[in-house]
């Protein structure tokens, strides 16, 4: 029956027309965020934020699952209600971050591997028995000059392929996630080059490890130019390249595609996504899988410059998180326009 439950969860992540929350941030990096917008770095602030996040009304209208954080997963509401027990009782299945981030990969200037393998089966056993139906492991790649090498790439989906089995053998849906970083001046075609030959590789390490597609989602990047490439290609072009690319790597048997942000600014990630899904819908595509989204800032970060830790604003801050959602959400209909948005 594992098997079933696996394929179960994964279609009700990528297949209700709804998308994913990442509120995974690490500790450093949600200090960080905070740094940035003047709010306390303390436990107490990166818990009464993730509770105006959770508690957000109808958030569950667009949203099917969230990715925690072990911090998170383990916070309560003020009132003492666990996190998991919000979100489930919303209808939104919680899920977890389980790779402890990315360290130099020995031998490969400039390169990162992901860690987090030693232990992992112990830790998601302990994550299923608090609540958690679905897990995340991110592994990045660098299209800068020169890279990415291949024992970079080959090293990083060996470990995603990994991880991915010791979760389903938890009975928790894998979301693969490699990403082909955003920064640099590389062209949006480098792009496409590398972030293909990424998916070859981890889709071959996947199915070495004996990993079942069909309770797995895919959470990659779009195919994008860098940011301080020159030349930024339209909405359009985008999609275009990012369709392309995926029909040329991923299986079929793959249910969902979860697209995360990458840094991308809240509107332009909306308008790229419903660009995507606009051709995922004409009768010559035909693309057996669901294209939905996994953002984090591109979700977020309205809603935290509103909020800046005052309780005062923590009612605009939802209605501003419920909007970003909403607006993310028609994009996988492709009804999302640029007058969704407030003047």
């Amino acid at each position: 029956m594992i098997a079933q439950d696996l394929m179960d969860t994964a279609h009700q992540l990528v297949g209700g027309g709804k998308g994913l929350l990442a509120m995974d941030e690490s500790t450093p990096t949600c200090d960080e965020r905070f740094a940035g917008t003047g709010i306390p770095q303390t436990v107490e602030a990166r818990r009464a934020w993730r509770e105006l996040l959770v508690t957000t009304p109808r958030l569950g209208d667009s949203i099917s699952g969230a990715i925690l954080y072990d911090e998170t997963i383990r916070q309560q509401k003020k009132d003492g209600t666990p996190f998991v027990k919000v979100l489930a009782e919303a209808g939104i299945i919680p899920g977890i971050k389980v790779d402890t981030g990315e360290e130099d990969l020995a031998g490969y200037p400039g390169e990162k591997i992901t860690e987090g393998l030693d232990g992992l089966r112990e830790r998601l056993r302990d994550y299923f028995q608090m609540g958690a139906r679905f897990a995340k492991w991110r592994a990045v790649v660098s299209p800068a000059e020169g890279l990415p090498s291949r024992g970079c790439i080959e090293a990083n989906a060996h470990g995603l392929a990994r991880y991915a089995a010791l979760c389903q053998e938890a009975g928790l849906v894998p979301i693969v996630e490699p990403e082909v970083l955003m920064a640099g001046e590389h062209t949006m075609e480098r792009c496409r080059e590398v972030t293909e030959e990424t998916l070859r590789s981890v889709f071959a390490q996947l199915s070495a490890q004996r990993v079942l597609l069909e309770g797995m989602i895919l959470k990659p990047n779009m195919v994008l130019p860098g940011l301080r490439c020159p030349k930024q290609e339209g909405v359009d072009e985008v999609a275009a390249a990012t369709v392309k690319c995926l029909r040329r790597v991923v299986p079929a048997a793959v249910p969902g595609i979860a697209f995360l942000s990458g840094g991308q600014p809240a509107e332009l990630a909306s308008a790229r996504l419903n660009a995507i899904n606009i051709i995922s819908m004409s009768a010559t595509a035909r693309l057996p899988w669901a294209l939905v989204f996994s953002f984090a800032r591109a979700i977020q970060q309205p809603a935290l410059e509103i909020w800046r830790g005052r309780e005062s604003c923590v009612a605009l801050a939802q209605d501003t998180l419920a909007h970003r959602a909403r607006c993310n959400r028609a994009a996988l209909h492709g009804e999302y326009t640029t007058a969704m948005e407030p003047a």
